[in-house]
């Protein structure tokens, strides 16, 4: 009976060894079988460092070298890749445009790339000269103390001036998105209007044209009306949308006049009433500038000669 047991427990004892042993032969095959892949990991400092790892994916392998990237850094590969034919995983730093592209797709806005690199694309300069027209002023000449028979009309014609203009102009995909004066030349001085006319003649309130008769209207009371929007090409550095009364400009209802008319007078030209709220360097004598929304607007309304009437 003893010899029994004394042979069972030989033959366990046999069985644990052989598990055993080929439990550790197992091991072994699988560390034969591991690949160990020589990796270089370029930090955004400069320094370089050599790690021995069997795994390929990019976060793995910085996760197990303790490397966290910050904010305004970048990896390549990616995150997310495989360690392949290149063994080399560089950290650099992450553009301005880069990072502000992440800001806004953190924010939760959804744009394709395209929109967000439109949005960032190179601005460019550029230096252009451009020959503009210098408007001439109307003067008028009252006759009304002279003879009776003495009519209205235009004793010397207005011409305009001419001037070369440089501009700095920049540019984003083509589309130009501001312009600011560097320097002017003239090359040639407006020539005034000069107008003789009787203050007691009747005055007309419809729309006159630039070939006005001055002979039934009273010409002091016919201004030469532009357009102007908040753009840099109309208002220059000053393209804010506020007047020089302090006020918000709004089209259909701001206009800019000579000092002469304080701020808040208004005026019924065209069939429309508006309220002085702004100036301009080249509002002077009879001239008003007439506030709309964009320069496609201004460039419609072109130049025109109408009556105006103060009401206040």
């Amino acid at each position: 009976m003893q010899k029994k047991e004394k042979n069972k427990f030989s033959l366990i004892k046999v069985l644990g060894i052989c598990l055993i042993l080929i439990l550790l032969s197992g091991v072994g095959v699988m560390a034969m079988t591991t690949t160990m892949n020589t990796i270089k990991i370029q930090l955004s400092n400069g320094y370089e460092m050599t790690t021995l790892t069997s795994k390929t994916n990019v976060k793995d392998i910085l996760e197990d070298n303790n490397i966290i990237l910050k904010e305004n850094e970048k990896v390549s590969p990616g995150l997310d890749e495989e360690i392949l034919d290149n063994k080399i995983i560089k950290i650099s730093n992450k553009t301005e445009q880069e990072i502000e592209i992440a800001k806004v797709s953190e924010s939760g806005i959804e744009m394709t790339l395209d929109t967000l690199l439109d949005a960032y694309s190179a601005i460019t300069e550029k230096i252009e000269v451009v020959e503009e027209a210098i408007p001439y002023e109307t003067i008028t000449k009252d006759v009304s103390n002279g003879d009776s028979n003495t009519k209205n009309k235009v004793l010397q014609a207005g011409q305009e001036g001419k001037k070369l203009v440089t501009y700095k102009v920049k540019y984003q995909k083509d589309v130009e998105i501001s312009r600011n004066k560097i320097s002017e030349e003239i090359l040639k001085e407006p020539i005034n209007k000069i107008v003789q006319v009787r203050s007691n003649s009747i005055s007309s309130r419809s729309e006159v044209s630039s070939r006005i008769d001055t002979s039934d209207i009273n010409v002091s009371n016919v201004y030469k009306v532009t357009a102007y929007c908040p753009c840099s090409r109309c208002c220059g550095s000053y393209a804010n949308g506020i007047t020089a009364m302090g006020t918000t400009a709004r089209a259909g209802h701001t206009i800019a006049a000579p000092s002469n008319f304080p701020f808040g007078t208004r005026i019924r030209m065209n069939g429309h009433e508006y309220v002085v709220e702004d100036r301009g360097g080249a509002i002077k004598g009879n001239r008003i500038d007439l506030y709309v929304n964009t320069h496609a607007e201004a460039l419609a309304w072109g130049v025109k000669y109408l009556t105006i009437e103060v009401l206040n």
